[in-house]
């Protein structure tokens, strides 16, 4: 393996220059890790992970970029906190984590290699594959809102991944932005699902690290039958909260609002969201109509009402922006053809107005009739009925009229 001098990444051995900072690399054996207030920094765990730079830190531990001399490859070490680690219950969820995902070889969850103990240091780390780009989080924070031909194959890919550990009984539990993310390539993102530690085992022989009533899950995407601590929890929890994020990429916001975690959970257990196109004024990218519906049934609080699988809902979020095929195509299509496509079933459904467009105060003017008594959209010219609203509109003018008329005969005769 190769090192950046400079900014300690690590690069295959047929790299040439860094792209992060276009230093020339160098081989990592000849770039020794700079000193700093890190004291692991430089270190090599369990005679073979040498940390090369920390790149995330967190409530459970710090993750770096490490080098597994083993087999010369590069990997992401996260070494749990002194405190998590010390904590029985904490440490057997890494463990299951490791043990869980280790059972889900897929492309579209992370790859878990290793979780060990350093007898030296104290220290318990969970080794994974090294992944380039951002968490979905990121993307929010900073854009608001994701763009549909990366919506439809992001969420075509969660569900692929989430189907495999469905199949096998896992129900993740804790779906969310901050979980998922975003592999940029050419073709587009490559999603990989994060923490599986927090997973419902539905298996019979399944260990059991929870007792009923216990919460799991982040309050802005957990379904109600997990936020009351339900057992029954299953798969289609993963619906409701692959739902919820849905709905964040698509209008900016949680459908499920509050500030704080009660006031989340009794919104989620008592209200409904607005439905996605009614935020269409307020939002770069169209929402099309068809979402709301589907919306509906998939953040339903009865899971027997709910969308069945997170399949199902992938291939009805394609369907609603007009497109045809299956999540398993749009998964491995490029984005821009999937923006091709949508843009095409866009125009075709336009005139029907199935597709609702941001509209201007301009937009807003009533349009003249084309001719008298014509509908604007008539085009062949056919008298149209008029509207019904404004059929009863008049009819209770000439009420008003009639009764008045009566009123002043009434009174001159008086």
């Amino acid at each position: 393996m190769k090192s950046c001098p400079e900014c300690m990444r690590v690069w295959p051995d047929d790299a040439g220059f860094c792209p992060a900072d276009g230093m020339q690399l160098k081989p990592a054996d000849l770039v020794p890790v700079a000193r700093t207030n890190d004291p692991l920094l430089g270190t090599l765990l369990c005679g073979r992970y040498e940390l090369r730079r920390m790149v995330a830190a967190g409530g459970m531990g710090r993750v770096y970029e490490s080098i597994d001399q083993q087999i010369n490859a590069r990997v992401a070490v996260k070494v749990l906190h002194e405190e998590v680690a010390q904590n029985p219950l904490q440490l057997e969820r890494f463990k299951r984590e490791y043990e869980i995902s280790s059972q889900l070889p897929h492309e579209f969850i992370v790859k878990v290699f290793d979780f060990q103990h350093d007898p030296a240091l104290g220290a318990w780390l969970l080794v994974m594959e090294f992944l380039d780009g951002e968490e979905l989080r990121g993307v929010l924070k900073r854009d608001h809102q994701v763009s549909p031909e990366r919506l439809v194959r992001m969420i075509s890919q969660i569900a692929m991944g989430l189907e495999g550990a469905h199949a096998k009984k896992f129900v993740h539990r804790d779906l969310k932005p901050d979980n998922l993310f975003l592999c940029g390539t050419r073709e587009g993102d490559d999603v990989k699902i994060l923490d599986f530690g927090s997973v419902k085992n539905k298996n019979d022989t399944a260990k059991k690290l929870t007792t009923l009533g216990t919460q799991i899950g982040s309050p802005f995407y957990m379904a109600p039958e997990q936020a009351q601590g339900l057992d029954t929890v299953d798969a289609r929890a993963d619906v409701f909260a692959l739902a919820a994020i849905t709905y964040e990429c698509v209008t900016g916001e949680v459908p499920f609002a509050g500030t704080s975690g009660p006031s989340i959970l009794f919104a989620l257990l008592s209200t409904n969201p607005d439905p996605p196109s009614s935020k269409n004024e307020q939002v770069k990218y169209p929402i099309p109509r068809a979402l709301d519906p589907l919306m509906d049934v998939a953040l339903a609080k009865d899971p027997d009402l709910r969308t069945k699988s997170v399949g199902d809902f992938a291939s009805a979020l394609g369907h609603a922006y007009g497109l045809t095929g299956n999540p398993m195509t749009w998964a491995h299509l490029a984005q821009g053809d999937l923006a091709r496509q949508i843009a095409e079933a866009s125009a075709r459904v336009a005139a029907t107005d199935r597709f609702v467009a941001p509209r201007s105060s301009a937009d807003q003017q009533p349009a003249p009739l084309t001719a008298p008594n014509v509908h604007p959209a008539n085009h062949a010219g056919v008298p149209a009925r008029r509207p019904v609203r404004l059929v009863l509109a008049v009819a209770g003018i000439l009420l008003a009229l009639v009764v008045g008329i009566i009123a002043v005969i009434v009174l001159r005769h008086r």
